[in-house]
């Protein structure tokens, strides 16, 4: 049988690293922002591709939102704003084409 004599895990201790847990925490929300700028690039990508039939506009839209993507990594100060502007630019192109 399990041993109940320990001590629970509900309170969080001075021994755990609280500033590491913030900055953890910190890059993911980041991650996440800049992935999910990304995944609309790539979804305006697609639009661009199956209803104005620009194929090779959507390819570069796929490709330049995964540099910005990098930039964006990268770059802290750019964050999800590099991907947003290719998501506006491949908004654009959608409506315009």
């Amino acid at each position: 049988m399990a041993s109940s004599n320990h001590a629970s895990n509900d309170a969080y201790g001075p021994s755990m690293d609280g500033d590491t847990h913030e900055a953890t925490y910190r890059g993911f929300v980041r991650f996440v922002e800049i992935a999910t700028t990304v995944v609309v690039c790539w979804i305006l990508s697609l639009g661009i591709g199956g209803i104005r039939e620009a194929w090779l506009t959507a390819i570069f839209g796929v490709v330049l939102s995964g540099l910005a993507g990098a930039v964006g990594a990268l770059a802290p100060a750019l964050g999800w704003r590099a991907p947003g502007a290719v998501a506006v630019l491949l908004a654009v192109l959608l409506a315009l084409y």
